[in-house]
């Protein structure tokens, strides 16, 4: 069949590859400007260098063998490193966390910055649209997007599908994104559940990590629903002040300091591992179905591509 993937991540790619190996012509669709969704990676100009920061997930495990070889073909390949100092099983991209999914998107038909918002059936298949246009006419269609952006789309064709999806509910993330001149002088390198903030780490410590000094912060789920729709420079001040005082410093000025507000950070998890009507051809993956975790989306990804 010829079939049509919206949404490039992890699941989306991981299907992908699932797919052409039984023989099926793939082609994805994703609003985003490059690969990474939230393994993205996002670079900063300062004049001491570009600064890094992996602003969306900060590792991932690989506890199924599938998936284990997979992630082992990855550092084979220098797109994966072990991050030792967090985990013993913590893993990350190299040079950047979107580095696994810059390589798998490499192999396959990606059309980037397009926003599929909705679908036809007809009698041989799916068109899809983008801002009210057709873009493409498929056998089978499957949604790899997240589950609160997934009812609009299949609700009409699919209801059993988008209950569901309604019924999984992400939670939000502040992030933060620091860069500094100099080296900041702590020993920390990562931060855990320290009052509003969920997650901090020096990311230029990371293994495979160039450029200057550069701290991600993320709030906690609590904290960032509290503060869903603040302004990001109050986000940045009152963030940067929790990660100053958990460190018992002085905040620093940074290089640069940016906000990125996750709508959809942690995923819920619906107990399933794919949705497949193979009546309709119409099908859906994600981390969502399963657990909010990387591993997750590539054995929902997986596990949906070898049913078709």
């Amino acid at each position: 069949m010829t079939i049509a993937i919206i949404g490039a991540g992890m699941a989306g790619l991981a299907c992908a590859e699932a797919l052409t190996a039984r023989g099926h012509t793939v082609r994805l669709f994703d609003k985003g400007r490059g690969p990474g969704g939230r393994m993205s990676t996002r670079r900063v100009s300062t004049p001491f260098g570009d600064a890094s920061f992996d602003h969306g997930a900060q590792y991932f495990t690989a506890r199924d063998p599938g998936f284990a070889k997979i992630v082992a073909g990855w550092e084979a390949g220098g797109v994966a490193t072990k991050w030792p100092q967090v985990s013993p099983d913590a893993w990350i991209g190299t040079p950047g966390m979107n580095a696994p999914v810059k390589h798998m998107a490499a192999h396959h038909d990606v059309t980037w910055g397009c926003r599929v918002d909705a679908l036809k059936r007809t009698e041989t298949g799916w068109v899809l649209f983008a801002d009210g246009e057709p873009i493409g006419d498929y056998d089978a269609a499957i949604l790899a997007i997240p589950a609160e952006q997934v009812g609009a789309i299949i609700r009409s064709h699919a209801p059993e599908m988008a209950i569901v999806a309604d019924a999984t509910i992400a939670l939000p993330c502040w992030t933060i994104m620091l860069a500094f001149e100099n080296p900041i002088d702590t020993p920390t390198e990562t931060i855990r559940d320290a009052g509003p903030i969920g997650w901090a780490a020096r990311n230029s410590a990371k293994p495979g990590r160039t450029g200057p000094e550069a701290w991600v912060i993320q709030a906690s789920p609590e904290w960032s629903t509290a503060h869903l729709e603040d302004e990001a420079d109050s986000v940045t001040i009152a963030l940067t002040q929790d990660w100053a005082e958990t460190l018992g410093i002085a905040a620093p000025t940074p290089l640069s300091a940016t906000a990125h507000r996750w709508r959809y950070a942690r995923s819920g998890k619906a107990g399933k591992d794919a949705l497949w009507d193979a009546n309709l051809k119409l099908g859906v993956c994600g981390d969502w179905l399963l657990a909010p975790r990387i591993e997750c989306a590539w054995l929902s990804g997986t596990a949906l591509g070898n049913c078709v």
